[in-house]
């Protein structure tokens, strides 16, 4: 699988990754025999960066992550977490997690200070199990900014210089913030949540130029909107952006399908190869939770896309006529 450098990075990724949200317990219960057999078959379909946080699972995602990668060669993987939300310890009087279904032994709390980023890294590298991560981003940071950028990034920069983590930057849904980041700071990748999609090409007005310009990576998460593109058709009731989809955003989905299917191609397959086509975007971020799910991604992933499909969704106004398109 071919990979890409972050910035002006040492750091390389494979291009399509593994987002460890759904381990963590996202939507629904996993056990950790699936878990593990999830992360094993992304290994053995030639994924080699995987991405978690503590949010996923109030640190159920960073533990298992941690323990199926301390079997690889640490050189073989890049391993990205996040900082902003500590976890306290707490009674979990047999309740599980609002967010995530695991057990709710902590609780959340923001926090972007140095203090709270240096004290964030380290709890990570305990329930991982190692002893340094490969990329290190501000998570969620939109209703924080202000602290995120004064007092999280240079916190980053300092752990950066140490050669604790070899990345830094941020991953948001807000691209506007996310732009001010790039052009404010160093950083060296963003990863970007649903803002540079099939459906969603925000992402164009200001940050992939401002990421251009200044050499910075994206990281393309949620690039099926969180369900509605996963599927080679789009069905009534699918979510889109964890709500479900609003009329107007089903019946272009639809109307992708109908063109994708014009050329033999499946929704999802289209999905996952557009933000690829913009050269700022380094790699995609796919969360997964079985082995059959990894297999499914990583065979869509390599399927070559006719460049003629991305003309015509382009004529048929469902591409924005900024988004590269050439091979």
């Amino acid at each position: 699988m071919r990979t890409n450098r972050l910035g002006h990075s040492a750091v390389e990724v494979t291009e399509l990754g593994f987002g460890g949200g759904p381990i963590g317990g996202l939507f629904a219960p996993l056990d950790d025999e699936t878990a593990a057999a999830t992360l094993n078959a992304a290994w053995e379909c030639g994924i080699r960066y995987f991405d978690t946080s503590p949010h996923y699972g109030v640190g159920q995602s960073e533990r298992r992550t941690g323990e199926f990668l301390r079997g690889m060669p640490r050189d073989t993987f890049t391993l990205s977490t996040k900082v902003g939300r500590l976890l306290v310890p707490q009674d979990p009087q047999g309740r599980t997690d609002e967010r995530f279904h695991a057990p709710a032994t902590h609780r959340r709390v923001w926090d972007f200070s140095r203090d709270g980023v240096l004290r964030g890294v380290e709890d990570s590298l305990t329930r991982m199990g190692v002893d340094r991560v490969d990329v290190l981003l501000l998570h969620d940071a939109e209703e924080h900014f202000g602290t995120a950028l004064r007092e999280g990034f240079p916190a980053l920069a300092e752990l950066r210089s140490q050669g604790v983590v070899g990345a830094v930057g941020a991953g948001m849904y807000d691209p506007g913030m996310l732009t001010e980041l790039v052009r404010e700071t160093d950083a060296d990748v963003v990863m970007l949540s649903g803002r540079y999609t099939l459906l969603d090409h925000s992402a164009l007005d200001d940050l992939l130029p401002a990421c251009t310009e200044r050499g910075v990576s994206v990281l393309a998460a949620s690039v099926f909107n969180s369900g509605l593109l996963a599927t080679p058709r789009p069905a009534r009731g699918a979510a889109y952006d964890y709500a479900p989809a609003p009329p107007d955003v089903l019946r272009r989905a639809r109307e992708l399908a109908d063109v994708c299917e014009a050329h033999g191609v499946r929704l999802p397959q289209a999905a996952m190869a557009f933000p690829l086509r913009h050269p700022a975007v380094a790699g995609i971020v796919l969360g997964m939770r079985s082995p059959e799910e990894v297999r499914l991604d990583a065979a869509g992933f390599g399927v070559r896309i006719p460049d003629r499909l991305w003309s015509d969704l382009r004529e048929a106004g469902l591409l924005d006529e900024r988004a590269p398109v050439g091979a």
